[in-house]
Formats: structure tokens, sequence, C-alpha cells
């Protein structure tokens, strides 16, 4: 048998497939990433490339001596080939039927139309398998985490099953002309915006009464406004024994510095030991922004922060270490300060201080909680920690994955679980109604990304997020 040379052997264009490998990450609206984080994923370019590369002859392999007889020779096809790597590592040319099939048809000629089928064994984020059967390959994917064969499953194996199907859900079903084809995933896209918004509005009912709204200042127009966030600091025990206050650990008090500049500012009442924080704005003087940029932390003789050590904000004496944080996080004794709430007004983001309703509200989610259904549900399986020295022991109080939500998180996580799981049966019931055969594997679809879009929800909304300073 003629041994045959591939590409990748040889040279590859890495310049344009390193810059599109990088722009990549940057591309956010249709990108696969963005069905689930995955932490070890390969960028899609630099799998196209090294999949076609690995497929393709090289022009100086032996059995092309007869076509390519000189070095010129073998150049200029090589530059030919290069030029269709350069197109098919492009975003925009994805889906481009014409570059696809050009690719296609070399791999074809170079594996005399039979390409051999890939095995990926450690799939991760899927990314190998997904771009193999974009070049037409015979594709196999596994993976030992089961959210790894899952987000694969989800971009590579159910997608093709649905292909030109139409949409099972009621609004779809009352104007569905029974002719129309619906091309790709269209109809499956479609049902999933509709039972995901079904779910947003659901959930409101039962827990939109935890999430208040917030009246804005004057100068913002006085109106109600949705919260978009909270945002809260760690506190830890002053260890100054006059004091023994809650003292909050803020590397910075800016909020803001596009535009005009907007930070908090603390009001500190030390008869009481307490402290609470205003929203200011404006073009703060140059004593003035080192101090806000300081926040909380401990700043030495040069003016630099000391890394991992604070000043207490009451006594302005005590000083928490590093090794003082750490033994009271894994004792559980590290506690949380409201800071500031921000709204959404006129598509703009604004600072509001923390109000009376909204504290009441994160007191209600307690007894919510506690009072409902969900609680059966909370998460207590053993969690390894989160920090880089987890090796070491330092888990900062996260050890079970309950502990990596508030309370009011963890109510809307059990709450939009419990819906996935509704929303199955609906589906269900649904494509029964619209005559569907394959009524349970369609009803489990819809509620795999559904599930997938939860989990997001969980990895923006946790305990890790309390505090953006």
């Amino acid at each position: 048998m003629t041994y045959r040379k591939k590409l990748i052997e040889v040279a590859l264009p890495l310049d344009v497939i390193n810059r599109e490998a990088v722009r990549e990450k940057s591309i956010h609206h249709g990108h696969p990433s963005t069905l689930h984080l995955w932490w070890a994923r390969r960028p899609l370019a630099a799998c196209r490339a090294v999949l076609f590369a690995s497929l393709v002859d090289d022009p100086s392999s032996p059995h092309l001596n007869h076509k390519f007889p000189t070095i010129a020779d073998q150049e200029t096809e090589r530059k030919r080939l290069f030029e269709i790597i350069k197109n098919l590592v492009k975003w925009e040319n994805v889906n481009d039927k014409h570059v696809l099939e050009e690719a296609r048809a070399e791999i074809l000629k170079s594996t005399d139309g039979n390409p051999l089928p890939l095995l990926d064994p450690f799939c991760g984020g899927g990314s190998i398998p997904l771009e193999a059967q974009r070049l037409g390959l015979e594709a196999y994917g596994s993976d030992l985490n089961p959210v790894a064969v899952l987000i694969t499953k989800a971009m590579i194996e159910i997608p093709p099953r649905f292909e030109g199907h139409p949409p099972v859900n009621p609004d779809a079903q009352s104007t569905l002309d029974q002719n129309e084809m619906w091309q790709g995933l269209v109809g499956l896209a479609e049902d999933v915006r509709y039972y995901g918004e079904w779910m947003r509005k659901e959930a409101e009912k039962r827990i939109g009464h935890l999430y208040p709204k917030v009246r804005l200042p004057m100068e913002h127009g006085g109106s109600e406004a949705t919260v978009t966030a909270w945002l809260w600091a760690r506190t830890v025990k002053c260890p100054n024994p006059a004091c023994e206050t809650g003292m909050p650990l803020i590397k910075s008090f800016w909020l803001s510095k596009k535009g005009n500049k907007t930070w908090i500012h603390p009001i500190i009442d030390k008869a009481k030991k307490s402290v609470r924080f205003e929203v200011e704005s404006g073009k703060p003087n140059t004593s003035l922004s080192e101090k806000i940029d300081a926040g909380t932390c401990f700043v030495n003789k040069h003016g630099k922060k000391v890394k991992a050590t604070f000043k207490c904000i009451i006594c302005d004496v005590g000083i928490a270490k590093g090794d003082y944080i750490d033994e009271k996080a894994n004792k559980e004794q590290i506690g949380v300060m409201p800071l500031v709430l921000v709204a959404e007004a006129n598509r703009k983001r604004t600072y509001v201080p923390f109000d009376h309703t909204q504290k009441t509200a994160t007191l209600e989610a307690e007894k919510y909680l506690s009072n409902s259904n969900l609680i059966d549900n909370i998460p207590t399986e053993p969690a390894r920690g989160t920090f880089a020295s987890n090796a070491q022991g330092r888990i900062y109080g996260f050890k079970t994955f309950r502990d990596y939500f508030t309370t009011r998180q963890l109510i809307s996580q059990l709450t939009f679980s419990d819906l996935v799981n509704e929303v199955r049966k609906r589906v269900e019931t649904d494509a029964i109604k619209f005559g569907r055969r394959d009524t349970a594997s369609y009803a489990d679809t819809v509620a795999i990304y559904l599930a997938f879009a939860n989990s997001k929800l969980g990895a923006r909304n946790s305990n890790l997020v309390l505090c953006q300073f």
C-alpha cells in the first residue's frame, strides 16, 4: 500500500487559523459554546482546519509525484489547499454550502471516497465531533463526564432527528399551515422559545413577589424600575476586641468609571458600629479617587493596596489578613452586607441604595423556602470547594452545593428546575394533540435545551458573584 503524506505533516496556514481561533472567543450569538459552559473547549476554527489537513493529501506525497513532480508544482497546489482552509476557518462560512462542499470534495478525493470515521474518546465540549460532522464525516464521541456527553449529544446527535419538523406549541398549531416547510431546526427553536417564555411567566407568578421593583431617585425620574442585580460585600468580624463589628471586604468603591463616574460612599455610625452606603457620581479629585479605589483594603506607606488585607471601616485599625479570613470562612463565619442595587431605567444601568422593601424581600425568601415543597430538593451533596488552593483545603465554607447559592438564588434555581419537568409534560401533551409519533423523545429534547438554560442561570446567579468589587 502506498504511503500517503497528509497536509498536516508538512505545512498549515497557522497565522490565519490562530487569528480566527482568537476571534472566535468574542463571538457569542449562535456559537455552540453559548449552549453550556465547558472549561477546555477547543476553538472550532482550529478543529475544522486540523481535521481537513489530517485527511487531505499533501502534494508532496509519493503517490502524487506524477501530478506534482516539481517543488514549484507542489507549492502551487499547497497554496490552493491553503485557500480552502482560509475560507473554511472563517466564522461567517460555517454554514456556507459552497465552502463546505469544496472542503468535503477534497477530503473524499484524498480518501478515495471513503473517509475513515472519527472517534474522540474525550470529547468534552464536543468541538471535534461537531466539526467532523460539518465536514461530512461519520463522528463518534464519548466522555466520562455526563455534562460533556449531554452537551455533545445536544449539538451533534439530537438536532438531526428533528430537522424540518414543525413546532408543537399551541400558538404555532393555531396558525400552522400544514403545507408549510420548516427548514432546519426552526420548528424546534420555536418550541424552545415558546416553552421557555412560559417558564419565565410561570416563575414570575410563583416567586415574583421575592423580587420587588425599586423606586428610582428623582434625578432618574422617580418611577419604579426592575432590579437587575443586587450587589453585596462579604464581611468578617473585626479582630479588634473593642470593635468586633462585621467589616466589609471591598477592594474598590467604584461602580462605574465610564462617562459620569459613579461610586459608593460609606456612611459610618461609630456609636452604633454600623455602616450604610450611598451612591455618588461626578468627577472626583485625585485624593478622593485614591480613596474610592482603595475600598476597605489596607494601603501601605507606598500607596499600594496589600493583597488580601483589609482595614476595619468602623475602628480603622483592625486589619484582617488572608489567613484570618481563611480561618473565618472555613468556620462558616463569613457574612454579607448589602451595598447597592442595579436597576434598569431607560435602557441604562442605574445604581440605587438598598431600601427597606429590598431587605424585607430577602427575609421573605427564607420563609418561602421553609414553607414550600422546594426545601425537599435542596442540593446537599458534598462539594469539593471552589478556590485555586482547593488541594490545601481552602474551601471557604462551600461544603455542599447548597452553599453556592443565596436563599433567593436557590429558590429561583429550584423553581426553574421544577418548571423544566412541568414543561416536558406539556410538550408531550401538545405533541400528542398534534399527532406526533415521537412525543416522548421530542419532549425530552425541548426539556434538555431548557435545562441547559437553567444551568447557565445558575452559573451567573450564585454565591460566588455576590459582590463585583
